[in-house]
Parts: structure tokens; C-alpha cells; sequence
């Protein structure tokens, strides 16, 4: 009110289209949200935190408009801190308590109601975080969004409760809630979310990064600053660079398919204590609207969407999970073995369609979800078994692993030499910490502003020289299986392909896709498969082990055993019974390699299915056919 006072006084000529408002922010009295006490009511306060709901736009009550019902004489009411001044005389007929409320009549305002919950750091030990009730009016509606990490200055307000609606009887309890004035949305421990702000970056800043993308080093360089404190897994390192760069998303209505993945996700197997999970924690501290869930603290709703009432206006909403707040993001997945099939089931859509479908109580919708998903999982003998194929060691169903377009091995090497190195390495953290510290900082400020750069303003495509290049690694690749009977490639792999090509470029701030992109994404996309996809028995590299779970080596001993069963049956009468343990030990001596009883009894399965025999209990083996 001073404000637009003293604008009047100094121009009273000008005609402004609505009053000037003011919106302060950075109070001296920020402080912990657990820590607001009774004289902390009607006073200007600061409070940050993440917002984990946001409600439907409300229209609130800014001046009622009352009419007699005896003489329709009308008189108009303002609102004072939600509560009526409800007139009870009518001055022109003097009926007492004639006045009723028109309410198309009455003018109101637009309100929102946001949950804000604790920010992690703030929260003392062992505590669970706290939740506060936020009221934005007219500008501040629908200006954030949830997952957002927000520091709100506001009025705090103590409003009392109805016992009934239909009496005036209030609790002795009081409801609280801040009235917002100023969102800040910029947080300096996170690289910016250029979704909301173009970019933020002076234009010497620019030039220095500029200058950076020119170093023959900058490659070795960005990959050396992520996770400093693992040593070396240098090809993990970058894959995970060009995760966070992604490639170009396309958008071609023309050729039927109306969106192409852009986001690449990337799965770390290996031996415990080979620092995946630090990994995914330091990218998750880097990166905005990123999530961290653990796959046995997840559900399939935690990680979708879920309908709950809305305890305002207690109709039906959906409350989205962890996918859904990631999206331009990256979800990190720890744990992803321990997770249900109910929950992994869900994965399937998001990592290929990046959209998220949903039918519920009533409510169906298709949600976006473009995220990059990093996952880290354990194999089941708590150690990786060389001589077992991936698919046997951590017992995901291939349907899934196919859609990680890198799977990284993290296993511990188990040599003199480098287990010296990397005790050297963690010592030296230790002992060098301080002279680290300024150095490391100094880069962290440099990788957040690089990919922020490279993201908002970089479109790369594929230049004729590297479309054909692309075209023939994919040849190269599907030609390795052919000689062999079998398929060694799928498109998914070429679609991989095409994305690391256009994360490199992108990562030189190159908006051409050039022959050095697709050889070095040819190069890391072969030493993962290298890793993750070696055949034990044959030890080639084989790919249906990760889009079929069987690797040709095995499908073949699996038939061949089928023919060793039915030579055994052949030219025996119809009906006749064999002992399961004699056919078993029969077997095991004609063959030429190591037969166990899991193989023995697959084979058996396979001649139960055609309908050759049957077999009752684990005794006895009857012939039919």
C-alpha cells in the first residue's frame, strides 16, 4: 500500500493496469521449517525445501457481494484474512439478517495450495522430514512444479478450525500455513535447470568454456572430474559423461514413430565395494531433478504415479512418483536386483517409449518421462562368477537388459598391483584433502555450467561420412553373428550407437556429428559389451545373451542333450518306464562334458513339452510316444 501511495504521489498522471506489488525475499530469519514456534506467526520468514505436491488451481474469495432477499438493495464485502464481515442490517429497508451471498457476483482470486518438505540437509539424524502448508495467490500460481528444491520467503499464519461446519465452535488448536511472496529456485550445490532459465551464464564464462571445448584433453579431462574420489574405471567414467549430455531428441511424425529416445541408460554390475553406489550418489547430487531410489525401498506406485484424496478438496488426484519427477532428469537406481518383478515391470515403457501410462481409479493418463536411468546392481553369489553369463549371475529378466544401451562390469581384479595403486589413491585423499579440495571445486563449477551449456544450446546431427560409418559398424556388427547362425546385433544396438555419437558431439560443443564421435561410441559401446556380453563357454561375444538370456553355446548344449535323451528312448516299446536316476547316470556317462542334474532336468522338460514322456514324482520316466 506504501508503495503504490508513494508511485501516486510522484506520477499521478500514469494509469497502471494493477497495483505494484512487492516481493522480498532472503529474510535474516531463515531458518529450519521444525523450528517455527507461535512468535514466528504473522512475521516474515524464509524456509527452503523440496515441493512434493502442488494442488489444482482454486478460485478464493477476494470481496463477496451480498443482495436483500426484501428490497434487492446490494452492498459488497472485502475479505479479511478468510473471514466475512457478514452485514446484518439492511440500511435501505431495515430487515435484519436479509442478506444472502450471490456468489457470480463476487470477485475472486486465484490460490494454490503447495506442500513443502524438508530439504535432506537440514534434517537432524534418525528424524523423518517435516512438511509445511504453502498459499501462493494470482502471480506466484503454478510457478513451481513438484520435485522442485525451492527457498520460500512468506508471512506465517495461524488460522483457526471449525469444529462443524453449520456452527461456530473453533478448535483450540490453530492450522498454519505461509502465505508466499518469492520463490527463489536457484540452488549453487546443483547444475541449473536450464528448463526454467534459458541460461544463466555471463558471456565470459562462455568463452571460457569455448576455449575448454578446443583442448585435445577435454574428453580424458570431464570424465577425470566426475567422481574424483574413484579411482581409475575410466570407461565407466565416460559413458556415464555422455549420460549426462544425452543425445538429440527428434520429433518425426513422418516416419510413424512420433518420438525417438534421446536419454541413455546405463546398468553397473559387479563385486560389492567397487563404489557403484557412490557413483550414483554423486550424480545424483550433480544433476537437478534427479532421484535416488533404492530397489528394495521402492514400490511400483513410488516410482509411477499414485491416486490418493486430496485432503483439501478431497477429490481423486494422482501423486507422481520418482520416474516422473526425473523426467530431463536421471533416476538413479541403486540396488536394482533386490527390486519385485511388479516394480521392474514397470521400467519396460519408461526406458524405451519414455512416456508412462496409467489407469486407475478412474483416472487415465500418459505421463512423460523422458529420464536416463542409471542403475547399480549386485550379482546373486554376492560375487561375480566368471564362468556364469550375465543373465545367470544377476537374474534380470533380458527383456530389460536390452534396453540399457551400456552395461558396465565393476569387478575387483584381485592383483598385487592394483590393489597397491588403489590403497596409494585412497590414502592420498586423506592425506592430500586440503590442497584437493580447492582444486576439485574449482572443476565441479566448471562441469556444471559446461553440460548446462552443451544441453540448452546444442542440437547435433549426423554429418553423410558419419551416417555411413554408423551404417556399416552396424553391418560389421550383425555380419560376426551371421557366420555363426546367430544374430549378434539388433536395431536397439544402432539406436545406442546414434545416441553416444550424438552425446560426444555435443560434449565438444560441435553441432555436427563427425566420424570421431561414432568411432569412439563404437569403441565404449564394444568394450561394454566386451564385459557384459562374453560368452564363458565359447568366449565370444555373443548379444542374444542379453535380448534372449541364452548364449548360442547354450542353446546348442540344450539340444544336444534333447538328442542324447531320445536316443536313449529310441527303439524302446510305447508305455515302457524307466528309472529317473538310471537314465540320469546313463547320460552323465555318454557325455563328453560336466552334466548337471539343472541340465539334466531342462532336457527332460523340453521332452515333456513335445509330448514324448511324462514323468511322475522324480522316480519313474514313462514313454509315450
Amino acid at each position: 500500500m506504501a508503495v503504490n501511495e508513494l508511485f501516486f504521489e510522484k506520477y499521478p498522471d500514469v494509469c497502471l493496469p494493477h497495483q505494484i506489488q512487492i516481493r522480498p525475499f532472503n529474510a535474516v530469519k531463515t531458518r529450519n521449517m521444525r523450528f517455527l514456534n507461535p512468535e514466528d506467526i504473522d512475521k516474515l520468514i524464509t524456509v527452503s525445501g523440496m515441493v512434493i505436491r502442488t494442488s489444482n488451481l482454486i478460485p478464493d474469495m477476494r470481496e463477496a457481494f451480498f443482495q436483500c432477499s426484501v428490497c434487492h438493495s446490494s452492498t459488497s464485502v472485502e475479505i479479511d484474512r478468510g473471514r466475512i464481515a457478514e452485514p446484518t442490517l439492511c440500511t435501505n429497508c431495515n430487515t435484519s439478517h436479509s442478506f444472502n451471498i450471490i456468489h457470480n457476483r463476487s470477485q475472486f482470486t486465484d490460490k494454490q495450495i503447495i506442500k513443502l518438505q524438508e530439504a535432506p540437509d537440514d534434517m537432524p539424524a534418525g528424524h523423518t522430514p517435516h512438511t509445511i502448508t504453502l498459499c501462493a495467490h494470482n502471480d506466484l500460481v503454478d510457478n513451481v512444479q513438484p520435485g522442485k528444491r525451492v527457498t520460500v520467503t512468506g508471512i506465517y499464519r495461524a488460522v483457526p478450525i471449525q469444529v462443524n461446519s453449520r456452527m461456530r465452535n473453533l478448535k483450540a488448536v490453530y492450522k498454519t500455513h505461509i502465505d508466499v511472496l518469492h520463490y527463489q529456485k536457484l540452488d549453487s550445490s546443483r547444475l541449473h535447470d536450464h528448463d526454467d532459465s534459458p541460461l544463466l551464464l555471463p558471456p565470459e564464462r562462455i568463452e571460457a568454456l569455448k576455449a575448454l571445448s578446443q583442448r585435445g584433453d577435454l574428453y580424458e579431462r570431464l570424465a577425470g572430474i566426475i567422481a574424483p574420489s574413484i579411482y581409475e574405471n575410466i570407461d565407466i567414467k565416460k559413458g556415464i559423461l555422455l549420460q549426462l549430455f544425452g543425445g538429440t531428441r527428434k520429433n518425426d511424425k513422418v516416419c510413424g514413430k512420433s518420438g525417438f529416445r534421446a536419454e541413455l541408460n546405463i546398468l553397473l554390475c559387479g563385486d560389492p565395494g567397487t563404489s557403484k553406489s557412490q557413483l550414483l550418489s554423486y550424480i545424483y547430487g550433480l544433476i537437478p531433478k534427479s532421484q535416488y531410489t533404492s530397489g528394495k525401498g521402492s514400490s511400483a506406485v513410488g516410482l509411477t504415479a499414485y491416486v490418493t484424496k486430496d485432503p483439501e478438496s478431497r477429490q481423486l488426484v494422482l501423486q507422481t512418483g520418482a520416474l516422473v519427477l526425473a523426467d530431463n532428469g536421471v533416476c538413479c537406481i541403486d540396488e536394482f536386483d533386490k527390486m519385485n518383478d511388479a516394480t521392474r515391470s514397470v521400467l519396460h515403457e519408461v526406458m524405451e517409449q519414455q512416456t508412462l501410462s496409467i489407469a486407475k481409479a478412474g483416472i487415465i493418463c500418459q505421463l512423460n518421462a523422458r529420464t536416463s536411468i542409471l542403475a547399480a546392481a549386485n550379482p546373486v553369489e554376492s560375487q561375480w562368477n566368471k564362468n556364469k553369463t550375465i543373465i545367470e549371475n544377476i537374474k534380470l529378466p533380458h527383456t530389460l537388459l536390452s534396453r540399457f544401451d551400456l552395461i558396465f562390469l565393476m569387478l575387483d581384479p584381485q592383483s598385487d598391483i592394483y590393489d597397491k595403486k588403489l590403497a596409494r589413491h585412497l590414502v592420498s585423499l586423506y592425506y592430500h584433502a586440503k590442497e584437493k579440495e580447492i582444486d576439485e571445486l574449482m572443476d565441479m563449477s566448471i562441469l556444471r555450467d559446461y553440460i548446462n551449456y552443451a544441453k540448452s544450446t546444442l542440437k547435433p546431427k549426423l554429418s553423410d561420412e558419419a551416417s555411413e560409418k554408423l551404417i556399416h559398424a552396424y553391418v560389421e556388427m550383425r555380419k560376426v553373428g551371421s557366420g555363426r547362425g546367430q544374430i549378434s546385433a539388433y536395431p536397439r544396438q544402432l539406436e545406442s550407437l546414434i545416441r553416444l555419437s550424438e552425446a560426444h558431439a555435443k560434449m565438444r560443443l560441435s553441432s555436427v556429428v563427425t566420424l570421431l564421435d561414432v568411432a569412439e561410441a563404437t569403441r565404449l559401446h564394444r568394450e561394454a559389451l566386451k564385459q557384459s556380453a562374453t560368452d564363458p563357454l565359447s568366449g565370444k561375444i555373443d548379444i542374444s545373451i542379453l535380448t534372449t538370456g541364452l548364449s548360442m553355446a547354450a542353446r546348442k548344449k540344450k539340444e544336444e542333450l534333447a538328442q542324447m535323451l531320445k536316443k536313449i528312448f529310441s527303439g524302446k516299446t510305447k508305455g515302457s518306464s524307466f528309472s529317473y536316476q538310471k537314465v540320469f547316470k546313463e547320460m552323465r556317462d555318454s557325455s563328453q562334458t560336466v552334466l548337471t542334474r539343472e541340465m539334466f532336468e531342462e532336457a527332460l522338460k523340453q521332452m515333456q513339452d513335445d509330448g514324448v514322456v511324462t514323468v511322475s514324482g522324480k522316480n519313474t520316466i514313462r514313454l509315450i510316444m
